[in-house]
């Protein structure tokens, strides 16, 4: 366990740490747990957080992960006994998608996918310019969360799946999707979909990220 305030009584901090800093607001969040749904959601998941790492019992003891993200998500959704779930998936992963919707079934979930382009809407409905457009010249199809999130809502899903959207797309289904979602994975096209990828090469062939700015 890391040496920090946030997991330890005595732990380091700096100056504007919430821990230390926003004890009202922390008083207010924990009162929230005391919800039967926000309190059932967040026992579910801790303890489906400690179900990912084996022989908890040894001692002294050693971190050993044990479960990949998609089975700990088909595992959390039979805890909570969810039935109905949501896949939204972008177009440039529908076979990865198609995998995801076969694991989910064997695992007994009714699924509901959406692709990310459903609707087949214009981007000149969001004043798109040719000049912005992936494929300049045609009448290109706009990704569309907000209807991938009213189908799944309309469809009365317990737990969505996303899968691969885009920066910006990927925030707008959350915020009109009405029940939980988790992330699966997100898009990263440079990295094979794997953005941590960046990250821990930022020092070196990644290092243009922190000494140039970033191209638009």
């Amino acid at each position: 366990m890391p040496n920090m305030v946030c997991c330890q009584k005595d732990g380091s901090s700096h100056k504007g740490c919430p821990t230390l800093t926003r004890k009202e607001l922390l008083d207010r969040a924990n009162r929230e747990y005391q919800s039967p749904e926000t309190g059932r959601f967040a026992r579910q998941a801790s303890i489906q957080e400690g179900s990912c790492y084996a022989n908890r019992r040894q001692r002294p003891y050693v971190m050993q992960p044990s479960k990949t993200r998609i089975a700990e998500i088909c595992e959390f959704a039979d805890r909570m006994e969810y039935k109905r779930l949501g896949l939204v998936f972008c177009v440039g992963l529908r076979k990865e998608a198609a995998i995801v919707d076969n694991i989910l079934k064997q695992h007994g979930f009714d699924v509901v996918s959406v692709c990310c382009k459903a609707g087949r809407t214009s981007k000149d409905l969001i004043g798109i310019e040719d000049r912005d457009k992936i494929f300049q010249g045609t009448d290109e199809a706009m990704c569309n969360p907000v209807f991938q999130a009213m189908v799944l809502n309309e469809q009365k899903t317990e737990l969505n799946v996303l899968l691969g959207l885009c920066v910006g797309h990927d925030s707008l289904f959350f915020k009109h999707a009405e029940a939980y979602t988790t992330v699966l994975a997100v898009k990263d096209r440079v990295t094979g979909h794997n953005p941590l990828a960046a990250i821990y090469l930022y020092a070196s062939y990644y290092k243009k990220l922190v000494s140039l700015p970033v191209e638009k």
